[in-house]
């Protein structure tokens, strides 16, 4: 099924899919998703890890974010989401790395401070996405209001650590997201 933007300036947009095996967040997730975001979205600085086709960074920015940062293990993804923000026309707001999750928030950890949202994606089940929380949780993390944004499995729920609290859990189909921010 092609994939599209669903809102803001670039709605309409088609973009292009991922690699195969690489699962993209829904239109009806991602709909329901910014919908709880809101206008938090507006003048955002996004982080969107395991990023596949980037289909949540390019949204967010469509819809006001400031700036987005993606990044996935796979080169070929990365090549997908530069094509998706030139079709989307909002390649200047962007960068794209190609690392694993855990090692980019590992060597980019000073810059934790500056994102307001953070989404994950990564494949169903994997076993990455603890360490990956941790990370954001940890010392240098996410700080004040920033909210992080998991999406899983149904049936694997991702636990948090003792430094993030549940914000929001939505389910749809075999996807829960988990909005999550630092325990106040």
């Amino acid at each position: 099924m092609p994939l599209h933007v669903i809102g803001g300036e670039a709605r309409g947009r088609r973009l292009r899919s991922p690699p195969a095996g690489v699962r993209p967040t829904s239109a009806i997730l991602r709909r329901s998703l910014f919908d709880i975001l809101g206008a938090r979205v507006t003048g955002a600085r996004v982080l969107d890890l395991y990023a596949g086709a980037g289909t949540l960074g390019i949204e967010a920015l469509s819809r006001g974010a400031a700036s987005a940062q993606f990044v996935d293990r796979d080169r070929r993804c990365a090549n997908v989401i530069a094509a998706n923000l030139a079709l989307a026309g909002i390649g200047a707001q962007a960068e794209v790395d190609c690392a694993r999750a855990g090692s980019w928030i590992e060597h980019h950890r000073d810059r934790l401070g500056e994102f307001d949202l953070v989404f994950i994606d990564p494949p169903y089940g994997d076993a990455g996405l603890q360490e990956v929380l941790e990370l954001l949780s940890g010392p240098g993390g996410i700080t004040g209001d920033a909210l992080v944004v998991v999406e899983e499995s149904r049936r694997s729920t991702p636990s948090a650590p003792a430094s993030l609290e549940l914000v929001r859990l939505v389910r749809h189909g075999d996807s829960t997201l988990t909005l999550l921010r630092r325990a106040r």
